[in-house]
């Protein structure tokens, strides 16, 4: 029941966040500097932890990758730079800044039983490495106090998670380290090992100290994660002057199965918190994100004071609020959902922001102190795994990195993303949102691959989702005169009554009966068929049309990707645009094929492709008819600044005269409608890769969206917005 009012809560939270009632201040992006143009010939990069100058103008992230540290110039808040890159004889794993230095935790480990690190200087200035102390093990987080007259360092020497299944005790033990700051250098005469051990009731002879934080009376307090444990400690003295578990919740109206399905039924009782990064608010409170790592996560963020008091737990909301902004990441279900991992605390003017870092989920949850429960303000689109965070009050910046880079594989790169605080009536983010159903529970949607409007009432359109969701192929009717746009309802399609299984639903087009025709993209190879499907209104199978076999035949993996219907009656007929060349397709054109519904005839005709850039391909992601012309979504497969091809063509219905399947098929004719690029560089991020569904809605308006892969190597953002009247 708290759960669920909770849920009520933080629903009626994204009402008043996006409706524009009135207005407010936001967090909306300006720009975003893939770390990579630091180290172009690095096949990883990362931004980790980051840090700014004192001045505002540079910042520095950890890259733990390409092995050093980055610098990005952002004097131009809109037009970050790159701005020098230092290589270390070590792994970076965090950064701070005091003056016109930067102090960095760099790990040299052999191994895990041989930890090593040390905490280098380096001056920003120069970009050079001026001094160093030896720590005697593997640094994780650095903290520094207000006036920067000393450092805490968690000594963290983790585990090996392949030796004995991961289990702690894992020897040598984790401490904290102390060091003074005198005159802007390290002291390292100073240095202070504090013994955290015998303090857990988890492995207490092992702690595993992961982040610390330093309040203004140099009180240090210190995340044991695995250990699921936190200590306090008097940085002046180094004393432990506090310690006490981080506890457990129990869970309710969670999603508990790695199924390919959105169900928030579930529980899981008595869930370790097993907190990662923490910060003070101020002298009394702190935040932590509970990421858990080792036999925990309990989902949330928590707010202690230090005497061991929870004072609020999130529960479950930051996964029903992932779900919501379509962000959930079900592979994640089975262990701990959005997995908060980052947290930081910015005042701004007189508000104190705390900020959630959800790792899974890619996105910042941002919420105000009130000195009791946070109120939740808007969570901001990130980037791939968001670990880091920095504000920069003085110019209304907040900044935030993000560690996964997937460039290896052609997919999005590390970015730093860079949001500004202004009034605004609604935030930029999300464009699509969905709501709670009867239960009180979020519907959930991700990878939205098809569009197709109502044919009678304008801005009402329906969506469809890709094989992410195998196990509940799902229908969403959307709102699209809300700001943002709702989903107000999710129907999944059936089969006997049951899910449909082995579909990939990449098109939807009206029935003119009240159902729909749905496009599913085959896989012969994974005994998925390329098929179409007739539903009826309550998302039922009546109706299955296999592709016939002089087109399967010809096949390759890639297939529908949209279908729509022209005509009426007897001359009533569905075209479904193929993605790709297949075996048969002279190369630069693909397959438009044609069915006609009443006599079951198949046809085709050729459409042609945009020439590809080097080691990329093109191909189509969408059709839908309107008057005398239909159009299509054409595509390359490329994301981020490698993007050349995201664009509207218009063929003329009077061109799809369609030719016999096997024999010569005539070529249509297309004309450019609009250049999709500008649209999706407007919001101040990259390029996203795959723009999938389009349509125009009974007043002549078209929409565009974006597929985000279900959160699987993306950073779940999804774009949604108007081109106005066609």
């Amino acid at each position: 029941m708290i759960a669920q009012k909770r849920l009520a809560a933080l629903s009626a939270a994204l009402l008043l966040s996006t409706a524009g009632v009135q207005a407010a201040e936001y967090f909306n992006r300006i720009a975003s500097f893939p770390v990579a143009l630091n180290t172009p010939d690095d096949e990883e990069t990362s931004s980790e932890i980051i840090t700014v100058s004192e001045d505002g103008m540079t910042l520095i992230y950890s890259d733990s990758p390409a092995g050093g540290v980055g610098f990005i110039d952002i004097t131009d808040a809109k037009m970050p730079k790159a701005a020098g890159f230092l290589a270390l004889d070590g792994e970076p794993t965090t950064v701070v800044v005091d003056g016109g230095k930067v102090f960095v935790g760099v790990n040299t480990s052999d191994s895990y039983t041989e930890p090593s690190g040390n905490l280098s200087t380096i001056d920003l200035a120069t970009q050079a490495v001026e001094a160093s102390c030896d720590l005697g093990g593997q640094p994780d987080s650095v903290a520094r106090n207000a006036d920067g007259s000393l450092i805490a360092v968690a000594i963290e020497n983790e585990r090996d998670e392949d030796f004995n299944d991961g289990e702690i005790p894992q020897m040598p033990a984790g401490a904290l380290a102390l060091v003074n700051v005198v005159d802007g250098a390290v002291d390292c005469g100073t240095l202070k090992l504090v013994d955290l051990t015998g303090l857990a009731d988890v492995a207490g002879d092992d702690p595993e100290p992961e982040y610390v934080s330093i309040n203004s009376l140099n009180e240090v307090v210190v995340s044991l994660q695995e250990n699921n444990h936190f200590v306090i400690v008097d940085g002046n003295s180094g004393e432990v002057t506090a310690d006490f578990s981080a506890g457990s919740v129990d869970l309710e109206d969670i999603d508990t199965e790695d199924n390919g399905s959105l169900d928030f039924t579930g529980a899981q009782a008595e869930r370790l918190r097993e907190p990662d990064a923490v910060k003070w608010i101020d002298d009394e409170r702190f935040v932590v994100a509970n990421e858990g790592d080792y036999n925990g996560g309990s989902r949330s963020f928590s707010i202690f004071n230090k005497a061991g008091d929870v004072l609020f737990d999130s529960g479950a909301s930051l996964d029903h609020l992932a779900a919501q902004y379509g962000h959930y990441p079900d592979g994640r279900s089975d262990a701990k959902g959005v997995e908060p991992e980052g947290v930081d605390v910015a005042k701004f003017g007189d508000d104190t922001y705390l900020l959630i870092g959800l790792e899974r989920a890619s996105l910042v949850a941002i919420y105000k102190d009130t000195g009791a429960e946070p109120e939740f303000v808007q969570a901001i689109p990130s980037g791939i795994g968001p670990e880091g965070a920095v504000a920069i009050p003085e110019r209304n910046l907040l900044i935030t990195a993000n560690e996964t880079d997937l460039g290896a594989d052609g997919l999005a790169r590390s970015h730093v993303s860079i949001f500004e605080l202004a009034e605004a009536d609604a935030p930029s983010y999300p464009h699509i949102i969905s709501d709670l159903d009867a239960d009180g529970r979020p519907l959930g949607w991700v990878a939205l691959s098809g569009l197709v409007a109502d044919a009678e009432m304008p801005g009402m359109l329906y969506g469809v989702s890709d094989s992410f969701l195998g196990a509940q192929p799902s229908i969403y009717t959307i709102d699209a005169t809300a700001q943002p746009a709702r989903i107000t309802a999710k129907t999944v399609v059936t089969r006997n009554g049951h899910p449909a299984q082995k579909i990939d639903i990449e098109g939807i087009a009206l029935d003119g009966e009240g159902g729909f025709w749905l496009a599913s993209e085959g896989r012969t190879d994974r005994l998925i068929p390329h098929a179409l499907y007739r539903v009826n209104a309550d998302g039922e199978i009546a109706e299955e049309v296999p592709f016939p076999a002089e087109l399967l035949a010809e096949e390759i993996r890639f297939g529908s990707e949209g279908v729509t219907m022209i005509g009426e009656g007897d001359d009533a007929t569905l075209w479904i645009a193929i993605q790709r060349e297949w075996k048969n397709d002279a190369k630069g054109t693909v397959k438009l094929v044609s069915y006609n519904i009443a006599s079951g005839e198949w046809g085709s005709v050729n459409y042609p492709l945009e020439a590809p850039a080097e080691g990329a391909w093109v191909g189509l992601s969408e059709i839908t008819a309107h008057g005398e012309l239909v159009y299509i979504v054409e595509r390359d497969n490329q994301i981020g600044d490698k993007a050349q091809l995201k664009a509207l063509y218009s063929v003329p219905v009077a061109e799809l005269v369609p030719g016999e399947l096997g024999g010569e098929l005539p070529t249509v004719t297309k004309t450019l409608v609009r250049d999709f690029i500008p649209d999706l560089t407007s919001t101040g991020g990259y390029v996203l890769d795959k723009v999938e569904g389009f349509a125009i809605d009974a007043s002549g308006e078209g929409f565009v969206v974006t597929d985000n892969d279900g959160v699987d190597d993306s950073s779940g953002e999804t774009m949604f917005w108007s081109i106005g009247s066609l």
